[in-house]
């Protein structure tokens, strides 16, 4: 878990696209507005979980954004680095990838405001669905996509996924997110006001 007491503010620097639509996030997830946008999703029969991907290449910022939006937000952070949840043995990351969102439900109950989940480096978990007939490892990877779909289906918390791949993003996933942003390299523009963030004079 991590607090947003706890987290450095930093100054972060974006190309205007990508500032646009983190804005967006960042006011949704604003208490007030978070809970206006449940109750509506509510009143459709939508699931009331907030679903979002940030992708993009290495170095682009993702996990950083996500810790500044939980820090202006006042939100804790309940994190999964989901390549340490596979495990050797047949059937038990199945367990381990529903213990993930068992906890965090649990977790939730005790916070004031709602917390994010994030998933980190999700590559494994959201690419195309493999043939169950190739191998014992694609039926358990398939396993583990299917839960995580279902959970999702039925998640009613913050749910943010950081990955650096999307060509081989699978679309039963794509359908699910609510926002996805990606996060390029910085253009000439962005580049320029990072150097004089970390050099004043120039």
């Amino acid at each position: 878990v991590i607090y947003p007491e706890d987290i450095i503010a930093k100054k972060l620097i974006y190309n205007n696209e990508e500032l646009k639509q983190l804005s967006l996030l960042k006011d949704l997830l604003d208490e007030q507005n978070l809970k206006l946008a449940r109750e509506r999703l509510n009143e459709k029969k939508l699931p009331k979980g907030i679903n979002i991907l940030l992708h993009g290449a290495p170095g682009t910022g993702k996990t950083e954004t996500v810790f500044q939006i939980a820090k202006a937000t006042g939100r804790q952070i309940y994190r999964v680095d989901i390549s340490n949840q596979k495990s050797f043995f047949f059937g038990e990351s199945e367990k381990k990838i529903k213990k993930i969102f068992t906890n965090y439900k649990t977790f939730a109950k005790e916070c004031t405001q709602i917390p994010i989940l994030l998933i980190n480096e999700a590559d494994a978990i959201l690419g195309k669905r493999k043939d169950i007939n190739s191998s014992n490892v694609a039926q358990t990877e398939n396993s583990i996509q299917n839960i995580i779909l279902e959970e999702m289906e039925n998640f009613e918390g913050v749910l943010i996924c950081t990955t650096n791949l999307t060509n081989n993003f699978d679309s039963a996933f794509d359908r699910r997110f609510l926002f996805k942003i990606e996060l390029n390299k910085p253009n000439t523009s962005a580049k320029a006001q990072i150097w004089k963030l970390k050099l004043p004079k120039l």
